[in-house]
């Protein structure tokens, strides 16, 4: 790992800066972690998901999906898929239920060198786990308040951040190298932004299924060796493989076809919108999304039985005053949450969409978006909960500044997962007697010191000081704080994580991005 070191563009001064540098030497965040139990909402009955479920059943038997392609039919329609009188490719409900029923529960995605082990990824039904994604063609430029084209430096630069925030647990593409446009080229040269920038776990997805094993070869240089990879795979493998209503996407199903084959997790994601290419009614909406998801299923499923696939229904909203999506509306909270529901159902690891804010800058809009689409996933149990730090203008760009506050925001909405354990110990009887008779208080006692470590999680940018402390410390509001923060970590943080390997992966690919560009600021 090469780390080149400079001086950091911040304001002088100490003041709350200097308290937060002792606060961050003397307490950790120990009082959550990535994997945290969620499930606790439920926005549907037992017989709302079973009605939904049978529903979803009957849509796959008897409308079924269109625009497949040869391949594909020859790999289903021997093992029990069917063409209906229409030509489309059909799932009969008993074939359904038997995939169902072999379907992986749970998979792993390991992180590399020093930090395998530690922050491996064990996805199951209702673990949860704040990821990356987006691709999102725009940077937020806090400078200007403006947007500009994302570029390859960009994917590096976000994914060297995420490095360093301890709340964002996998790595994904979370802008699109616009600069980039020949597909291989552009293919590869995220793939090792991304490698370089960080080891832990990452999603990508690829421009055409002939990069995958291009890929690999990469991954395997950047995890030991040939063959390293496929034994702890650390990255998974998304796309769109339908195109709602019903339709296939034959370039994203090529993909997870040759996932599947290789028994690697296969991610996706089905973005149904309601009102545009699904029934406008919430409820229409979940059948479909449940419908096309499990088609999903089924097809990795009957490629190789048993292959970890993620149930990844992502209902989205449409503002039908002008058809656009919206990302940040109570019904998107409230129908993500319903579709992981239904995920959990079936016993799969989930992926939704959330924190898609439609506001264009990290302002009181942003914060409302995010934290009621944030809470109401996490809290249905969202194994992973993606599109996580630094989405903003409703998935079109990304901004520094908002992917280390969604960072903060995660620790806290952590924190209620984990809810509240009551035990002897925790209720504190005694604690209570001893120090209301004396001192009055309960400041530095020896329970309050054994939990302030373990209770509480400590944020670095939101607030918390009195209201003439702010002032005299410049008045700063969230944004500002967060644009320090990033900058700090950007002015400073330039790993290469290849290592020796990464001369190797030089002279295989065509690597644009210079050692000389990565260890300076871009």
């Amino acid at each position: 790992m090469v780390e080149t070191p400079t001086k950091p563009r911040r304001r002088g001064g100490g003041g709350r800066a200097a308290r937060i540098a002792v606060q961050q030497a003397t307490t950790g965040n120990e009082a959550v972690h990535g994997g945290m139990q969620g499930g606790r909402y439920k926005p549907l009955s037992q017989r709302d998901m079973e009605s939904i479920h049978s529903a979803a059943l009957t849509v796959l038997e008897r409308t079924g999906v269109s625009d497949h392609f040869p391949e594909l039919l020859d790999l289903v329609l021997p093992k029990g898929a069917v063409l209906n009188e229409h030509g489309r490719l059909c799932f009969p409900r008993a074939l359904m239920e038997d995939l169902l029923s072999v379907a992986a529960k749970e998979f792993y995605v390991f992180a590399r060198g020093e930090r395998e082990g530690k922050d491996d990824m064990h996805c199951t039904a209702e673990s949860v786990y704040f990821a990356n994604s987006g691709t999102a063609v725009t940077t937020f430029d806090y400078e200007t308040r403006s947007y500009r084209p994302s570029t390859l430096r960009d994917v590096y630069d976000f994914t060297r951040l995420v490095d360093q925030l301890e709340n964002i647990h996998m790595l994904g593409d979370t802008v699109l190298a616009t600069d980039v446009t020949d597909d291989f080229a552009h293919d590869m040269n995220t793939v090792y932004a991304m490698l370089a920038g960080s080891q832990k776990p990452a999603c990508l997805t690829f421009r055409d299924r002939s990069h995958i094993p291009h890929a690999i070869r990469m991954f395997d240089l950047a995890s030991g060796g040939e063959g390293s990879f496929m034994k702890k795979p650390s990255v998974i493998f998304g796309g769109c493989p339908m195109v709602s209503p019903l339709r296939i996407g034959r370039e994203n199903m090529e993909l997870l076809i040759d996932t599947a084959k290789l028994g690697l997790t296969v991610d996706l994601a089905v973005p149904p919108q309601a009102g545009a290419t699904a029934p406008a009614t919430l409820a229409g909406t979940l059948v479909q999304t449940v419908a096309e998801t499990l088609a999903c299923v089924a097809i990795v499923n009957l490629i190789t039985p048993g292959c970890p696939v993620c149930f990844a229904a992502w209902p989205f909203i449409t503002d039908l005053r002008s058809g656009s999506f919206t990302g940040g509306s109570g019904e998107q909270a409230l129908i993500g949450a319903a579709a992981v529901q239904m995920g959990n159902f079936y016993g799969l690891p989930t992926s939704v969409g959330a924190g898609m804010t439609d506001a264009k800058v990290p302002d009181a809009q942003y914060g409302l978006e995010k934290a009621l689409t944030f809470s109401l996933a996490a809290h249905a149990g969202a194994n992973r909960l993606c599109e996580f730090g630094g989405m903003i203008g409703s998935l079109m760009g990304c901004s520094f500044e908002s992917m280390v506050i969604d960072d903060e925001a995660g620790g806290m909405i952590l924190r209620t997962l984990r809810g509240i354990e009551v035990s002897d110990e925790t209720m504190a009887v005694d604690v209570i007697h001893k120090c209301a008779l004396d001192p009055g208080h309960f400041l530095g006692n020896s329970h309050t010191l054994t939990y302030m470590n373990t209770e509480f999680v400590y944020p670095q940018l939101m607030d918390r000081e009195r209201t003439d402390t702010w002032e005299n410390e410049g008045k700063t509001d969230l944004l500002e704080r967060a644009r320090d923060k990033a900058n700090t970590i950007l002015d400073s943080h330039f790993p290469n994580y290849f290592g020796a390997a990464d001369a190797e992966v030089r002279a295989e690919f065509p690597i644009i991005m210079s050692e000389e560009e990565m260890a300076r600021r871009g």
